[in-house]
């Protein structure tokens, strides 16, 4: 018998070679695998669903005045569908995209041929018209929110801070709490109050925090709705209790409710108030008395309601003299010290409800709050205006989907992003193919497994029952018809569409 012929070996493709890696459990084997399509968002799939049944992300992308001429330009849903994906993982910066681009499942799932990169979906932004762009991104970030409009609410106006650190356009020194001295852009915001919705924001430069840089704003929202969506009242802080707001809000027949400021006028009505005993229990430890005042400027005097509360907490004084600190203690047997506030307002409801009535304008920072932090509002940045307002606007976007996408999954509460996104997005998916049928294979993170999957059979079976009965109702809008089907799970009351019976829409 000859010698045996010895074939030569195939090398070992460099994605299957395994590198021994020493940990504390003891030695792994680890290797690369570049073939297979995974994501670490698992949990879209479902909110891709819920974007579909709606239509908001179709007309959405159908609506962008984005237009290419060259043909190896990148198509406008792979653009769209980019940006929305990087909103929705929380990203903040541009760059951030570079980090979803090896996801081989979550373009798919949206109806995109990729993820583009961070320079294209730049470039593609500064493309779109300032003016259309404008007018593009507002009509769906109302219609993001304007359903909730049908029911009584309160619309909500106040201002934020995005502190910059670059040469931007707009990058004007103003009022900055946060970093005195540093140039920032403004952000007017007009909110859904206690919902958290976001009808509008408009971004203008640092040194424009004024409220008659946010009035013409305010004003364009409520010419927008109609007499049946109008809010109950317009409610916001002293920047926004000064005549040309009021006398706007009265032209209008707007009701409303704003805090006044330290004016010599107000503090002559705080004196005189303050020698009365018979106060009113406001609440929450405030006492309240109502009164009318005519501030300079004014042509009438209009109702005010003060509010008073006794600080009971150990109490420093301190004042400084010839450039040395002088501090006393405060006797609380013998002084009382009291916080207070003045609102002015033309509603007709008592003490007690006109001051829970503005405390509940709290709620509004933690809007501001979760947007900065846990979405994009305090990043996104560009050189131009234009973008910057695009971003805000399309980071309150889907801020609102994802905002009734947790509401359907979870009524009884409200979650922020940091709380969320863990529960309803985040899950390592694994699709493979076969047979023309695409399977995606789930692996849950969160210890709460039972809750995600409750949250997930709410959804489901709520994007069901909208749709069959989008189906059989053809004169509705498939998202009127989810968003009130959210508000009556929301209310825990039965659910039907307008002009319908209960048992016509199934359960």
């Amino acid at each position: 018998m000859g010698e045996r012929t010895k074939r030569p070996q195939k090398p070992i493709p460099e994605a299957i070679q395994s590198m021994i890696v020493d940990t504390m459990g003891g030695r792994v084997q680890v290797s690369w695998d570049k073939e297979s399509a995974a994501t670490p968002f698992g949990q879209l799939v479902f909110f891709a669903e819920f974007q579909k049944v709606s239509g908001l992300f179709d007309a959405w992308v159908e609506e962008c005045p984005l237009i290419y001429n060259s043909p190896n330009a990148p198509k406008k849903r792979d653009v769209l569908g980019t940006w929305d994906l990087s909103i929705l993982a929380g990203h903040r910066r541009y760059a951030h995209v570079t980090g979803l681009r090896s996801d081989g499942v979550s373009p798919q799932i949206l109806g995109m041929s990729k993820i583009v990169s961070e320079d294209a979906l730049r470039r593609a932004l500064g493309k779109i018209p300032e003016g259309e762009g404008t007018e593009w991104m507002r009509k769906h970030l109302f219609k993001s929110a304007k359903a909730a409009c049908d029911t009584p609410w309160i619309l909500d106006i106040d201002t934020t801070i995005k502190t910059l650190f670059g040469h931007q356009q707009g990058a004007e020194v103003g009022y900055n709490p946060h970093k005195p001295g540093r140039p920032s852009h403004a952000y007017h915001a007009y909110w859904v109050g206690n919902l958290r919705l976001l009808l509008d924001v408009e971004v203008t430069a640092g040194n424009t925090t004024a409220s008659n840089h946010a009035q013409p704003g305010l004003n364009r929202v409520l010419d927008t709705l109609s007499a049946e969506q109008r809010p109950y009242l317009v409610r916001g802080d002293c920047g926004f209790g000064n005549d040309a707001v009021i006398r706007e809000m009265e032209a209008r027949q707007q009701s409303y409710l704003f805090k006044l400021r330290q004016s010599p006028r107000v503090k002559r009505l705080l004196q005189r108030e303050f020698t009365r005993r018979d106060w009113a229990d406001a609440g929450q430890g405030w006492e309240g008395r109502e009164d009318t005042i005519q501030l300079a400027g004014w042509q009438q005097s209009r109702r005010v309601v003060i509010l008073r509360r006794l600080l009971k907490d150990h109490l420093i004084a301190t004042q400084e003299h010839q450039g040395q600190l002088e501090f006393a203690f405060v006797d609380r047997r013998q002084t009382k010290v009291y916080e207070y506030a003045v609102l002015v307002t033309d509603i007709q409801e008592g003490i007690l409800s006109i001051a829970q009535l503005y405390r509940d304008r709290a709620d509004a920072e933690n809007g501001f709050d979760e947007l900065k932090n846990q979405w994009g509002w305090g990043g996104y940045t560009t050189r131009d205006l234009a973008r910057c307002r695009l971003s805000a606007r399309a980071v309150g976007l889907v801020y609102n989907w994802w905002s009734w996408y947790s509401r359907l999954a979870f009524p009884g509460s409200r979650r922020e992003a940091i709380t969320s996104r863990p529960l309803l997005l985040s899950a390592i998916g694994r699709s493979t193919k076969h047979a023309g049928q695409i399977h995606l294979f789930l692996t849950p993170m969160h210890a709460a497994q039972k809750k995600v999957e409750r949250g997930i059979e709410n959804i489901r079976r709520g994007l069901r029952i909208v749709r069959e009965t989008a189906e059989q109702f053809l004169e509705h809008q498939p998202w009127d018809l989810l968003v009130s089907y959210i508000v009556a799970q929301i209310t825990r009351s039965p659910w039907s569409p307008p002009g319908t019976f209960p048992a016509l829409a199934g359960p």
